[in-house]
C-alpha cells in the first residue's frame, strides 16, 4: 500500500471507522454504530443517502466549527442562526468524474465584510476545505 504523507502529523485527535458494503447501491456503518445508514445512487427512487450528500453534510458541519474559530479570533460572536447550505455536483468531464461544490453560507446580523472575513478565515483553516484545496473547483457564497 502506497503512503502518500504530505507533512508530519502532530496528534490524531480522532477516526471515523465505517464499514461499507455494495458502493452506491450498498449500507455504511459506523464502528460505534452512531451511523448506520442505506446508499443509493444519485438520483434514484431507492431510499438512502449518496456520498455527495455525506460528503456536503460533513463539510457544512466541519466549516461551522471553523467559523467559530474564526469568529472568535475577530472577537466576535458567531450567529446562533449560522447556516451553511453546502451543495456537491458529480460531474462528468471528458469521460471522468469529478467533483465541485458551493457553500452558501448564512451569518444573520453580521455585516458582508465581517461575513467575508469569517468564511474566508474558516475556508483557510477547514479540514475539508484544505483536503479539496486545488483539487475541485469551489465556490464560497455569502448569503
Amino acid at each position: 500500500m502506497e503512503n502518500n504523507n504530505i507533512f508530519q502529523v502532530e496528534k490524531v485527535l480522532y477516526t471515523g471507522k465505517t464499514h461499507t458494503t455494495g458502493g452506491r447501491e450498498g449500507a455504511s456503518k459506523s464502528s460505534d454504530d452512531q451511523l448506520n445508514i442505506k446508499l443509493s445512487s444519485p438520483g434514484s427512487s431507492r431510499p438512502g443517502t449518496n456520498p455527495e450528500q455525506l460528503f456536503a453534510a460533513g463539510w457544512s458541519a466541519c466549516f461551522i466549527g471553523a467559523m467559530g474559530i474564526a469568529a472568535s479570533k475577530l472577537n466576535i460572536k458567531l450567529p446562533a442562526d449560522t447556516a451553511v447550505d453546502t451543495e456537491v455536483d458529480l460531474c462528468l468531464t471528458d469521460g471522468a468524474y469529478s467533483l465541485q461544490a458551493r457553500l452558501n453560507i448564512s451569518l444573520p446580523g453580521l455585516d458582508p465584510e465581517t461575513a467575508k472575513a469569517v468564511a474566508h478565515e474558516a475556508h483557510q483553516t477547514c479540514p475539508y476545505s484544505k483536503a479539496t484545496r486545488g483539487n475541485i473547483n469551489v465556490e464560497i457564497n455569502i448569503l
